[in-house]
C-alpha cells in the first residue's frame, strides 16, 4: 500500500534538496533569481510544510486524554507540529499526514502490555473521537490497556486499511459493523479476550482482506467456509483459541502464504492448501491420520511446517526433508512410524528438525548427523533410532506401540502378538507367586501383632514429660493441632525446634550475599542448607529492645503452631543476644523451602507444557482455602489479614499449594511499634474476622480461571466486570470466552460455573456478603467431584458415565 506523502525516503530527498538550495541562495547571488522558483517548488512538495487542521490537533489531544495520557504520548502538546514529525517517538508513537490531515496513527504500549485503563474509560468514546479523522487509513493501538467490547463504531472510520488493536482487554464477539470497512486489508486483534465465533461474513464482505490475525483469544465454533474463498487472503492466524472442526478447503486461496492455527481443537482432516503456502503451523490440535505426502512434496515454497502434538499416525514421509526452501520441520509428539535411512537427502536451507516422541526406527539421515554438511539442529529423543546415547526406546517399544494404534503389518502384528502373549504369561505367573507369599506374610504378622497387644500397655499419644519442656501444656489442648502435627510428621516435616546461631551461620555460609533471597523493612530472607542437607529459608528479623521476654515467648508459641500441609511451615527459631545485657537483638525464623515455583508461574506466566490443568488449579485453590481455614481457626488466636497474593502461593514437587507469606504475629507488632499499617490491620481483623482474606482469595481464583496476570486493583475491577458479563446469561460461549485457553477444552461446564460463582462471591464489595471459608471449600470440592465425573465420562470406552452424577446444592445462601 502506497500512501501519498508517507514515503520517508522521498521526504528526506526533498528536504535535502531544499536545504541545499537555501544555502546556495546567498546575497551575492541575489541577482540570480532563477533558483527561487525551484526552491518554492520543492517546499510545496514537502508534506510537513502544511500545518495540521486545528480540529484534528484537538482530536489527537483528546485521544491522548482518553488513553489516560500514556508515557509514550507525554510529548504531545497543543503546539506540537504533528505533521512535521513532532508527534513521533519511534517506535512507540508516530503520525503520518497527507497535506493537512492525518492518515496514519500508531500508538504502542510496552511489549509486555499495560494494565487495564481506569473504570471511567470508554472504548466507544475513543472510537467516536477517532472518527473525526476521516482520512485515517492506518490505526495501531496496541498494548495500551483498552477494555470493553470491540466496538462496531469502527465502521465510521470508512477509510481504514490497517487496524492493529492487539495486546489489550477487548472482549465480546467481532461486531458486524467491521464488515462495512470495504478497504480493510489487515485486521490484527491478537492477545485479547475476543469471544464468539469467527464471523461467516469475514471472507466475503472484506474483499481486500490480506492479513487476519486473531491469536490468543477465546474464539470458539468452527472456521467459516467463506474464508476458503477470500480472494486476497495471504496470512491467516487463529492460534491459541478454542476453535474446533475441520478447516475449509483453501486450495482456492492463490495468495495464501501463512497459516497458523496451533493450540485449538481442529481436525482430524489435514487441511487442503494451495501450493504457494510458505508457513503451516498445526501444532497442539486434533489432526489425525497420515500426512498427505504427495501433496506436501509439491509445496516447493514451504519454509516452516509444524504438525507437533497431534494424533498423526503412519509412515513419516522422508521426502519432506529435501524440500528446497524448508527451514523448520517439527513432527514431535505424534505416532509416526517407519525406518529412516542414512541415505535420505536434506534441503540446503534446513535449520531445525524435531522428530522426537514418535515411533521411528533405523538410522538418522546422514545429512542430520553432527558430522553432516549442514549445521542443522536435530531433536530425535524418545524414538527407537540407532543412536546409542540413552535417549531412545528399545525397538520392541515402538513395535508394541504401533500395534496398539493399528499401524503395523499383519505379519508383524502376529509376531508381536506371540511375543506379548509369552511375556504376559510369565508376568502373570510371577504376580500369582508374589500374591501368595504376601498373603502368608500378612497373616503371620497380624497374628504376632494381636498376641503382642494383649501383653503390652498402650502408650500415650504425646510424651508429656518431653513436650512440657519444649512447649506450654496448653499448646497440646487443641486436638486439631495434635492431629495436624501427626499428619505433618507423616509428610516428612521435622518437629519444631530451637536452632543455634552456629547452625544457621553454617547453613548460609555466614549469611553470605550469595544466599540472600530478598529483604524488606523487617529484615532479610536467606536460602540455607542444614547439616542433613535439607534446604530451608531463614528469615532474619530486627528486634525492638523494648519488647519483653513474655512477648517473645508468646510469639514463638504461636509461630511454632504454624505447621500445616498448605502453609510453608515453621521449622524453628534462633535468638541472638546482646553480650552486655543479654537482651534479644535478632530473631531468626526457619521455614521449609519450597522449590517448584509459585502459582502464577504455572498459570498466567506459565510456559507451554508447564501450565496447570483445570483439575490441578482447583486442587491448588482447595489447598489455599484449607491454609486460610487453618490460619483463621486452626490456631488460637487466629491470624487474619494475611495479604494473600498468587505469587506468594508456592508449589512443591507434587503441585501441593502452600501459602508462603502470612501475617506472622511478631511482624504485625513491629509494624505497630513503628506506626505503620500494622495497627490498621489489627483493627480490621477484629471487625471483619475471617472475611478479610476471602477477597484476596477471590483475586487468586480470578487469575486461575482467566489465565491473565492481575497486578492492580484496577485490573481486579475490570476482570470482575468481565466475569459478571460472562455469567450474566446462560450462554456457554460467553463463559468460555473468559476462561484461559490452556484449560478451556478440559474443564466441565458445571465445574467451571461453580468456580466462577465462588470467585464472584469472594469478590463481593461488602465483606458481610462474602462466603465463609467453609462454604468456599465445600463448593470447590463439589467442583472437583463433577470435574472427575466429567473426565470419567470422556475417557470411558462407550461414552457412558463411569460414576454417578452428583446433584449440586450451593451453600452460598446460608
Amino acid at each position: 500500500m502506497n500512501l501519498p506523502g508517507s514515503s520517508d525516503r522521498s521526504r528526506t530527498f526533498l528536504a535535502d534538496q531544499a536545504v541545499t538550495l537555501k544555502r546556495s541562495f546567498s546575497p551575492t547571488m541575489a541577482a540570480s533569481v532563477c533558483h527561487l522558483p525551484v526552491f518554492i517548488f520543492f517546499l510545496a512538495l514537502l508534506p510537513g510544510t502544511t500545518p495540521l487542521q486545528a480540529s484534528q490537533t484537538w482530536t489527537l489531544l483528546k485521544v491522548q486524554q482518553l488513553l489516560n495520557r500514556p508515557p509514550v504520548l507525554s510529548h504531545w502538546r497543543r503546539t506540537t507540529d504533528f505533521c512535521g514529525g513532532g508527534g513521533t517517538v519511534a517506535p512507540s508513537a508516530s503520525i503520518v499526514c497527507y497535506g493537512d490531515t492525518v492518515t496514519q496513527l500508531h500508538v504502542a504500549g510496552a511489549a509486555q502490555g499495560a494494565p487495564p485503563l481506569p473504570l471511567n474509560f470508554s472504548i466507544g468514546a475513543l472510537v467516536t473521537t477517532l472518527s473525526r479523522l476521516p482520512d485515517l487509513k492506518v490505526l495501531t493501538l496496541s498494548g495500551l490497556g483498552l477494555w470493553g467490547p470491540l466496538p462496531g463504531k469502527l465502521e465510521r472510520l470508512a477509510a481504514l486499511e490497517i487496524v492493529n488493536m492487539s495486546g489489550n482487554y477487548l472482549y465480546g464477539p467481532i461486531p458486524r459493523g467491521l464488515s462495512r470497512l470495504r478497504s480493510l486489508q489487515t485486521l490484527i486483534l491478537d492477545d485479547n479476550m475476543i469471544g464468539g465465533e469467527v464471523p461467516g461474513w469475514i471472507g466475503t464482505a472484506l474483499p481486500s482482506l490480506a492479513v487476519l490475525s486473531l491469536r490468543n483469544n477465546s474464539l470458539s465454533g468452527t472456521v467459516p467456509g467463506s474464508l476458503g474463498s477470500a480472494p486476497s487472503l495471504r496470512s491467516l492466524v487463529l492460534a491459541s483459541n478454542n476453535i474446533s472442526g475441520n478447516l475449509p478447503d483453501m486450495r482456492g486461496l492463490a495468495n495464501l502464504q501463512v497459516l497458523d492455527v496451533g493450540g485449538n481443537s481442529l481436525g482430524p482432516a489435514f487441511p487442503r492448501l494451495g501450493r504457494k503456502v510458505a508457513s503451516v503451523v498445526l501444532s497442539r490440535n486434533r489432526f489425525g491420520g497420515g500426512l498427505p505426502a504427495a501433496e506436501l512434496s509439491s509445496f516447493y515454497l514451504l519454509e516452516r511446517l509444524d504438525v507437533s502434538r497431534n494424533s498423526f499416525v503412519g509412515p513419516f514421509p522422508p521426502a519432506l526433508l529435501s524440500l528446497p526452501n524448508l527451514r523448520y520441520l517439527s513432527i514431535a509428539g505424534n505416532r509416526f512410524t517407519g525406518t529412516l535411512s542414512d541415505k535420505v537427502p536434506c534441503g540446503d536451507n534446513l535449520q531445525l528438525v524435531d522428530l522426537s516422541s514418535n515411533l521411528l526406527s533405523g538410522s538418522a539421515p546422514g545429512c542430520l548427523r553432527p558430522d553432516g554438511k549442514t549445521e542443522t539442529v536435530v531433536l530425535s529423543s524418545e524414538n527407537c533410532l540407532d543412536r546409542g546415547d540413552g535417549s531412545q526406546h528399545p525397538s520392541p517399544f515402538c513395535q508394541n506401540q504401533a500395534l496398539a494404534v493399528g499401524i503395523v503389518s499383519p505379519r508383524e502384528r502376529k509376531k508381536i502378538g506371540r511375543q506379548a502373549g509369552f511375556i504376559a504369561g510369565i508376568v502373570m505367573a510371577v504376580l500369582v507367586a508374589v500374591s501368595l507369599v504376601g498373603a502368608m506374610a500378612f497373616f503371620a504378622v497380624r497374628k504376632m501383632t494381636m498376641e503382642g497387644a494383649k501383653t503390652r500397655p498402650s502408650a500415650p499419644l504425646v510424651d508429656e514429660q518431653s513436650s512440657s519442656s519444649a512447649y506450654p501444656s496448653k499448646l497440646f489442648a487443641d486436638a486439631r493441632y495434635i492431629s495436624q502435627t501427626v499428619k505433618l510428621g507423616a509428610l516428612g516435616i521435622p518437629p519444631y525446634r530451637s536452632f543455634s546461631l552456629v547452625e544457621l551461620e553454617a547453613a548460609t555460609n555466614n549469611f553470605a550475599n550469595s544466599c540472600l533471597l530478598g529483604q524488606d523493612s523487617y529484615g532479610e530472607m536467606y536460602l540455607g542448607k542444614l547439616g542433613n542437607g535439607a534446604p530451608v529459608t531463614i528469615r532474619s528479623l530486627k528486634v525492638k529492645r523494648n519488647q519483653s521476654s513474655q512477648s517473645f515467648n508468646r510469639h514463638i508459641e504461636t509461630i511454632s503452631r504454624l505447621r500445616h500441609r498448605h502453609l510453608v511451615s515453621a521449622l524453628g527459631h534462633c535468638f541472638e543476644y546482646d553480650l552486655d545485657d543479654s537482651t534479644v537483638t535478632q530473631l531468626y525464623l526457619v521455614f521449609e523451602y519450597v522449590q517448584n515455583g509459585n502459582l502464577r508461574s504455572r498459570i498466567s506466566q506459565g510456559t507451554e507444557g508447564r501450565k496447570l490443568s483445570w483439575g490441578q488449579r482447583i486442587s491448588a485453590a482447595i489447598g489455599v482455602a484449607k491454609g486460610i481455614q487453618f490460619l483463621h481457626g486452626g490456631i488460637i488466636p487466629g491470624l487474619f489479614g494475611n495479604n494473600l497474593r498468587i505469587n506468594n502461593i508456592l508449589l512443591d514437587q507434587n503441585h501441593v499449594a502452600k501459602i508462603g507469606s502470612y501475617n506472622i504475629p511478631i511482624l504485625g507488632e513491629a509494624a505497630k511499634y513503628e506506626g505503620g499499617a500494622g495497627s490498621k490491620h489489627q483493627t480490621d481483623s477484629t471487625t471483619l474476622g475471617d472475611k478479610i482474606d476471602l477477597f484476596d482469595f477471590g483475586v487468586i481464583l480470578l487469575e486461575l480461571v482467566s489465565g491473565k496476570p492481575i497486578t492492580s486493583i484496577y485490573e481486579v475491577e475490570i476482570m470482575k466486570e468481565l466475569l459478571l458479563w460472562a455469567m450474566a446469561e446462560e450462554d456457554r460461549a460467553r463463559r468460555r470466552s473468559f476462561v484461559d485457553p490452556a484449560v478451556n477444552k478440559t474443564c466441565s461446564e458445571e465445574s467451571l460455573r461453580t468456580v466462577m460463582e465462588i470467585c464472584l462471591g469472594c469478590l463481593a464489595k461488602e465483606a458481610v456478603h462474602r462466603p465463609s471459608v467453609e462454604d468456599v471449600l465445600w463448593n470447590l470440592q463439589f467442583a472437583t467431584q463433577v470435574q472427575d465425573d466429567w473426565e470419567g465420562e470422556i475417557w470411558s470406552g462407550d461414552g457412558s458415565p463411569v460414576s454417578s452424577r452428583v446433584t449440586r446444592s450451593s451453600r452460598f445462601s446460608r
